[in-house]
């Protein structure tokens, strides 16, 4: 059993990225569904699918590659770890890449890109970091 689904999800797409895969099966806790639909709704994935496997829940991710097969994703990364929470307010949510990239974060109102977290003015969890 994996302790930590955000962080084998992230390696499960990083693995299928570099193998040049169209689509990734990771497992789906909610906390992985919106982080997906946060990927899908920042243009980084095409789209996901949440499907039944016997007793567990996976999420099928398509990924995305640009028209001459470069990766959209180039740096996907952990921030807060079990062992080490990282939590920012609305006025200290990191920047990636000075806008170039997403930061996707854990708060009250579900899982947000940065973006949304300022528009609506809500902190919390810095889960993990797109570029």
């Amino acid at each position: 059993m994996v302790n930590d689904p955000i962080a084998d999800m992230l390696t499960r797409i990083r693995n299928a990225l570099r193998a040049r895969k169209g689509e990734v099966e990771v497992p789906g806790p909610r906390i992985n569904e919106g982080i997906a639909r946060v990927l899908k709704d920042e243009g980084y994935v095409l789209d996901y699918k949440p499907f039944e496997a016997g007793p567990r829940r996976l999420l099928r991710v398509y990924l995305k590659y640009g028209p001459d097969g470069e990766m959209v994703i180039t740096s996907l990364r952990r921030e807060s770890r079990l062992s080490r929470r990282i939590y920012r307010g609305v006025d200290d949510i990191p920047r990636v890449r000075n806008g170039l990239g997403v930061a996707v974060l854990s708060t009250s109102k579900g899982v947000l890109s940065d973006r949304e977290c300022r528009k609506q003015r809500v902190g919390g969890e810095v889960l993990c970091t797109v570029e």
